[in-house]
């Protein structure tokens, strides 16, 4: 038996440490892998992306795949999640994502396996094929209603994606106002902090325009994407629904990390609509209260900004 050491991991509260062992894997979860995908691994090699969960890269004799695995109670919740939310942007023939290989639960510890798909410094040519392949999922792929079929999950945050037909009622309701508890509820912002709901539906439905409920990444950060060796451009880790295209464009600019040719690309045809700026401000404004709700104080600041100057 190989000795078992602790990998810390820099995580979020409620994230876990894991027990691996020295070789980065426990043999009897490695054992039930190569079980139930039919193949000896040769070689496991923890690698990053794995905030969350614990990452790996699994080598067979044909393959590499790249494995995330998580014994926290709704790990497979999650897991599946984003099975079904990588499997709705491959069904869109718009824009890549890895295969889903595998969604099990091994040992008491939730397992999502993929095709590994070997990142590249992108070049200005390839952003902008991905700005251009992300605005065809946009304009392409079109759901009935504002939502998803489950709900899921942001970050390892549950994310309620109940339909509405209105978009503005969604966002308040699905978006903002479940962040918005979680933080008064966590000591993270105090009631005379939080506008009232009739504000909110008073100032989205001002500033958001009619829209259909297109299938969005969810959480478009620039952690969330990459370009393979050949230069095709992928999404992952995927917090889909159906909802304003601008969400996703929302996100981008949040943190950085895409540059003016992935916005060139996306708005090749010119489809920008008036507002944007402001709208920007209030679609950033949920994930800033994810990330007030999962990292603390530093994101106050910003929250309360946006809220003071829409609300």
């Amino acid at each position: 038996m190989k000795k078992s050491i602790e990998l810390p991991i820099k995580t979020a509260p409620g994230k876990v440490n894991w027990i691996v062992n020295e070789y980065g894997m426990d043999d009897a979860i490695k054992d039930d892998v190569e079980r139930l995908l039919n193949t000896t691994i040769k070689d496991v090699r923890p690698v990053s992306g794995g905030d969350i969960s614990m990452a790996f890269l699994l080598e067979t004799g044909t393959q590499h795949l790249f494995c995330k695995l998580n014994p926290a109670d709704n790990a497979h919740n999650m897991f599946m999640a984003e099975k079904k939310g990588l499997e709705a942007i491959v069904k869109t023939k718009s824009i890549a994502a890895p295969k889903v290989v595998l969604c099990e639960v091994i040992e008491k510890n939730a397992i999502l396996i993929l095709e590994y798909i070997e990142p590249k410094m992108a070049s200005s040519k390839e952003m902008r094929r991905f700005g251009k392949q992300l605005a065809a999922m946009h304009t392409k792929a079109f759901g009935d209603n504002f939502g998803w079929e489950h709900d899921n999950f942001i970050g390892n945050l549950p994310q309620s994606n109940i339909n509405y037909t209105d978009w503005s009622e969604f966002y308040v309701a699905e978006r903002l106002l479940p962040q918005l508890k979680l933080a008064k509820n966590g000591g993270r912002l105090r009631s005379n902090e939080i506008p009232s709901e009739d504000q909110m539906l008073k100032t989205c439905r001002n500033l958001f325009p009619e829209v259909k409920p297109s299938l969005l990444h969810g959480d478009l950060w620039s952690g969330n994407y990459l370009i393979s060796q050949n230069g095709t451009p992928y999404l992952i880790d995927p917090a889909t629904y159906y909802g304003h295209h601008e969400v996703d464009i929302a996100m981008t600019r949040l943190f950085g990390g895409f540059g003016q040719s992935f916005y060139d690309g996306y708005y090749a045809d010119g489809s920008k609509v008036g507002g944007e700026a402001e709208r920007n401000d209030i679609y950033q404004l949920y994930y800033l209260l994810v990330h007030l709700n999962l990292f603390g104080a530093s994101y106050k600041a910003p929250v309360t900004d946006i809220l003071n100057r829409y609300f």
